[in-house]
């Protein structure tokens, strides 16, 4: 039995979620998967309403209760804190360690690439983020506050541990695809915490004798990813490094309504989601892009072991693309409902 907890959140969330379990229940009926799921009311509506962001008795249900998590979004204008979504989010990865942020960057169809004469073969690459660590941990603050002297520091963290078992994950993955990893950092300017990273490479990747191991200051990668994306297997960052260049990829194939995500502790604890944030400017109209949340369930699917039903769910979701049956931001004319209904329908005939 899968149990899946389902984390909505806010904006655009409930809507995106919704098509994602309608698919998550096609996908089970066609591949004779048992499963069952539970929607946590977490996000800004309880904060607003109790205070609550992440209670210890719900985190204690999503650790021990269910294998896998999926989320929607979280960011509200109601609270420009966004204390609720840092304590949900931010404190899942930290409290369950789920120090893999992987990222799949595939180009479905060429319509959607800003780079001229580039193709699906030029661009497929999985980011590799480090999810626990760097500025991300919050380590710092301010003096004389709101004054013309003020002094603000963030703290930047990396540590043998962090990067080695990151590295580890990468060096594996790689192996499963084009046997390529490249370190993206800026070890030039930051030569102790992202010179740890390179150590750390430089200790890990010869247990890897059958995967090429490459370097590259961060800036360098994003020009080259414009320039040269078909050079990029699988590459690997430190959680600011990685936030940064999993965007700028996720444009070069149509931007983050295509973006899936899974967070991981392998073998331990994993939670998935779309890249994009909240819009909740189109909150209610139809145009939220449920494809990436969708295409987060596959990554659910296959690491679970349903690789027949991943395979089928990705497939909905090319052919929805290449098909034009998809959100306007897209250039379809579909609601989100409707895109939801026609992945649901593909899969059921697979």
């Amino acid at each position: 039995m899968l149990r899946i907890a389902l984390l909505p959140g806010d904006g655009i969330g409930p809507e995106v979620i919704e098509e994602a379990k309608n698919v998550l229940a096609a996908a089970a009926d066609r591949f004779s998967i048992q499963w069952q799921s539970e929607t946590l009311d977490l996000g800004a509506d309880r904060y607003l309403r109790t205070g609550d962001t992440l209670p210890q008795a719900d985190f204690d249900h999503l650790r021990d209760d269910f294998d896998a998590i999926v989320v929607g979004a979280f960011g509200d204008p109601r609270v420009p804190t966004n204390i609720h979504a840092k304590d949900i989010l931010l404190g899942l990865r930290q409290r369950l360690d789920l120090y893999v942020n992987l990222r799949p960057v595939r180009l479905l169809d060429t319509r959607f690439c800003p780079l001229k004469d580039r193709g699906p073969a030029d661009i497929d690459m999985a980011i590799v983020r480090e999810n626990t660590e760097s500025v991300y941990t919050g380590i710092g603050g301010h003096l004389r506050k709101d004054t013309p002297h003020e002094v603000a520091q963030s703290i930047m963290i990396s540590t043998r541990m962090a990067c080695d078992r990151l590295l580890h994950y990468a060096f594996q993955l790689a192996g499963q695809r084009r046997k390529i990893v490249t370190l993206c950092d800026k070890a030039n300017a930051i030569p102790h915490a992202h010179g740890l990273w390179r150590r750390s490479l430089a200790a890990v990747a010869p247990q890897y004798p059958d995967i090429e191991a490459r370097t590259l200051y961060s800036d360098v990668a994003a020009m080259r990813m414009v320039t040269h994306p078909q050079e990029f297997d699988v590459v690997v960052g430190d959680n600011l490094m990685g936030d940064m260049l999993s965007d700028l990829a996720a444009a070069l194939v149509g931007g983050l309504g295509l973006a899936p995500s899974a967070s991981l502790h392998p073998g331990s604890a994993a939670l998935y989601e779309p890249v994009h944030g909240s819009a909740p400017d189109i909150v209610g109209t139809g145009k939220a892009n449920p494809l990436a949340a969708i295409m987060s369930v596959a990554m659910l699917l296959r690491d679970f072991g349903h690789t027949a039903a991943a395979n089928a769910v990705d497939a909905a979701c090319e052919n929805a693309v290449m098909s034009g049956s998809t959100t306007p931001d897209l250039g379809g004319n579909l609601a989100t409902a409707e895109v939801g209904a026609y992945i649901c329908a593909q899969v059921a005939a697979a």
